[in-house]
């Protein structure tokens, strides 16, 4: 549960809306982090943009180098993201 004030995904409206259901045609959920910048859905937006730019691109390591290097990330910060 977060602390913050969010908006929940039957509230959501307009570019948080797309975006919510674009995380949810991805993952099938809309997770908390995402909710923790729903009062921000420009942020939100280019948060998702990076993310996928940095963890989906062809050069450099591979994607599951990427994944296997967010999870040591995670767990040396114990974040379970």
């Amino acid at each position: 549960m977060a602390w913050i004030r969010t908006v929940s995904v039957d509230e959501a409206d307009g570019q948080l809306r797309r975006e919510y259901d674009a995380a949810h045609r991805r993952t099938g959920r809309v997770f908390e982090i995402l909710r923790a910048m729903s009062l921000a859905p420009d942020v939100l937006s280019s948060s998702i943009r990076f993310y996928q730019r940095v963890m989906h691109r062809e050069e450099g390591l591979s994607r599951r180098r990427r994944e296997l290097l967010a999870v040591v990330v995670s767990a040396a910060n114990d974040c379970h993201y």
